[in-house]
């Protein structure tokens, strides 16, 4: 086995520093954008390897946790166009036993991340998230639920600030109209 450089172990070192201690946001935000544990755990290990090759573009001290939600949402879109373009693929044995798969995956998980995850937020909050277009959805994750500024988020999001105040306005409407009723059953709103 190999010793590492001191420039290597350096490395490792402020990365380690930098970024761990952002990985529960990370999985937090790329399971929002993915809504299944499996994929927001390989977009969150294909975003920290990213991450780790290109830290030498990184500026020490500054907003790393900026820095890895725009590497990770550039792969959630980089990942999702690559498989939109590809054909789907089937395969026979799993579709031949599929009803009894997902029948037993519905009525027996004991899966804790999905069980905490739902306790979180509300079904109804979590559907009407969900069922907001990606650009919305994407605004409205990273400024309400994970606290950036809007010029962070237009940094990660490489957008001008007016499209993401436009879109936060736009999705916060949305969320809205579709959580009006839920509002009203729970208290929040009168008549």
């Amino acid at each position: 086995m190999e010793e590492l450089t001191d420039k290597e172990r350096n490395k490792q070192e402020d990365f380690q520093y930098e970024v761990l201690p952002y990985l529960d946001a990370l999985y937090n935000f790329a399971l929002r954008l993915t809504s299944d544990p499996n994929d927001a755990e390989d977009l969150v290990q294909d975003s920290i390897v990213k991450a780790y090759r290109f830290f030498s573009s990184y500026e020490k001290g500054t907003n790393a946790k900026a820095w890895l939600f725009r590497i990770l949402k550039n792969s959630y879109i980089n990942n999702y166009r690559r498989v939109s373009k590809k054909p789907q693929q089937v395969d026979y044995d799993e579709i031949s036993t599929f009803y009894e798969t997902v029948r037993d995956e519905r009525t027996d998980t004991t899966d804790m991340e999905d069980k905490m995850y739902r306790q979180l937020m509300d079904d109804n909050i979590t559907g009407a998230l969900e069922s907001l277009p990606e650009d919305f959805r994407t605004v409205v994750l990273l400024c309400d639920v994970e606290g950036f500024t809007y010029e962070e988020i237009a940094n990660m999001l490489d957008v001008p600030i007016g499209t993401i105040r436009s879109r936060l306005h736009r999705g916060r409407n949305l969320l809205k109209s579709q959580l009006a009723e839920y509002a009203k059953n729970r208290g929040y709103l009168d008549n």
